[in-house]
This record gives C-alpha cells, structure tokens and sequence, in this order.
C-alpha cells in the first residue's frame, strides 16, 4: 500500500514538472522567462521547453493593437475655461522584456502621460481653437506620446478625442452666438437676394422701355414713310390727271361736310373762295352764264358803263 502511495505522489511530480518544463506560447502573445530572478530570453508563439523550478515565465503579454478609454479628464484652456476632455488611446507593444522591465504599469503611465501632454496642448489653445483644430491636438498628443513610450516597448499608433465638453454657461453663449451667426447670414442673404431681384427688375424695365421706345420710333417712321409715299402718290396721281378748275371746285364742294362734322363745329364760316366754286360749277353745269347774285353780305357794286364809243 505504502509503494503505491509513493508511487502515486511521484506520478503526480513528473506530471507537474512536465507542466512546468512544456509550455505551449499562442499566437500573439509573448513571454518573459526569467532564471534565477534574471531576465534569460522571450518566449515566441508555439512550443517551448523551460527549466522547472529554475526558470520562471512571467504573465504572458498581448502584442495586438489594444484599446484604453481614459475617463473625461478636466483640461484649462489659453482663455481660462475649463473643458472636460475624453480621449481613447490605441498602441501595441513591440517589445517584451522593456514592457517588462521598464515600467511598472504600462497602462497607468500611458494614461498620466495622456492627461499631462493633452493639458500642455490645450494650454497653448484658444476654446474655439480646441474645437475645430482635433486633428491638430490628435497629432500632438500621438508624437509625444509615442517619443515618450518608445523605450517602454510600446508604439502608440492613434490618439483620439471622443467629445469635448465646455461648461453649461459657456455651451449656451456658444448656441446663442451660432444663432445669431445664422441669423445674420439669413438677413444678409435674403438682403442679397432682394438687390438682386430689385437689380433684375430694373434692367428688364429698362430694356422693355428701350424696345417700346424703340418701337414707337420704328411705327411712327414707318407712318410717316406711309403718309409721305400716300400724298406722293396722290400728288402725282392729280397732276398726271391734269384737273381743270370746275372738278377742283367739285372736290371743294364734297370737302364741306365733313367740315361741318363734329359737334364742336356750331359755327364754321365759308371761305371766300366758295364763291368762285359756285361760280365756276354753275358755269361748267349750264354752259355758260352769269355769276350768281352776291348774298347780302356782300359788298356788290354795280359795274361802270363803258365808255362811248370814239366818234369818227
């Protein structure tokens, strides 16, 4: 029973310092062995064999691309106003033994090291210019931090700023003054938009002033080119006619009428041609004749005898 016992317990042994002798590295990992409290090598990913009870693996570390979020840290910008921040971190580490031995807790020290280097960039900045410039305060933070971290083993690939936060008083001003901002625009551009019409609308008035005047000019011509050429032919037309006296006065005689028309027209007097017309047609009328008797109007005086005549 005893042997068995013994045989038990040494079963036991050889498993344990098997388990300590074979360790199996995964990938993306790496391990720190240390013999005899010094550093002795890194264990790559795969199988390995170690020294039990003389070699010594520290807890395995992570090579892929990690990810800290740091809570809102308090930062004082150049005009006095005090913002919280919230950032996010993403770094690897490229070597393990200065992870290692190096620094005692990376993941702290990179968080102090954030907080610190974000209020130095900060600092210099204005509250405006730390709201529109992150990419500037990104790169900034990344530089120094990566310069900082180098002999740690760690590469800091990205640094982000997730929000920035002003105070309530500071975020209301802020609205108030983007309201007021848009306002403006919106009165300056409805303002343009309203010259612009005004402008518009003139110079259309304008050119259908010039195109009526313009047209009026080309009718009142073209009348006149009418009226001109009508009276030339007409003109040419009465004396190619060669009109004696008696239809002149036939003509004279239709013209009166149309004189009279109008009701305007209560008194029009007779031109003292028409007596000559009358004379003239009643001659033309009856073959000859006498002229007619002036009206009482008119200032008739007998005509003188002729004399004698000359005696022989």
């Amino acid at each position: 029973m005893a042997g068995l016992i013994v045989l038990g317990v040494l079963v036991l042994f050889a498993l344990f310092v098997a388990a300590r002798t074979i360790r199996i590295i995964p990938q993306a990992r790496a391990g720190v062995v240390e013999r005899l409290g010094r550093y002795h090598r890194t264990l790559e990913p795969g199988l390995t064999i170690v020294i039990p009870f003389i070699d010594r693996v520290r807890p395995l570390l992570d090579l892929r691309e990690q990810v800290v979020a740091f809570q809102p840290q308090p930062v004082i910008t150049e005009d006095n106003v005090t913002v919280q921040i919230d950032s996010v971190l993403y770094f690897t580490i490229t070597d393990a033994k200065s992870a290692t031995y190096e620094v005692a807790n990376p993941l702290e020290a990179i968080e102090q090291l954030t907080i610190t280097t974000l209020r130095n960039v900060i600092g210099g900045m204005t509250l405006e210019q730390t709201l529109t410039s992150r990419e500037e305060v990104n790169s900034q933070l990344r530089v120094v931090l990566d310069e900082a971290t180098g002999k740690w083993g760690i590469r800091i690939n990205r640094v982000e700023i997730k929000s920035i936060e002003p105070p309530a008083s500071i975020q209301e001003a802020m609205e108030k003054q983007m309201r007021a901002e848009r306002d403006r625009r919106a009165a300056i551009l409805t303002a343009e938009g309203v010259k612009q019409s005004e402008v518009l609308r003139a110079e259309g008035e304008k050119q259908a002033a010039v195109l009526r005047a313009e047209g009026e000019r080309d009718a009142a011509i073209a009348r006149a080119e009418g009226e001109a050429k009508a009276i030339s032919t007409v003109f040419d037309a009465i004396h190619a006619g060669n009109p004696d006296g008696p239809l002149l006065s036939y003509q004279y005689l239709q013209m009166l009428p149309q004189i009279a028309q109008g009701d305007a027209n209560k008194v029009w007097l007779i031109p003292s041609e028409l007596t000559a017309a009358l004379a003239n047609l009643g001659s033309t009328l009856g073959g000859g004749g006498t002229a007619p008797p002036a009206g009482p109007g008119s200032d008739a005086r007998p005509a003188p005898a002729p004399p004698p005549a000359a005696q022989a």
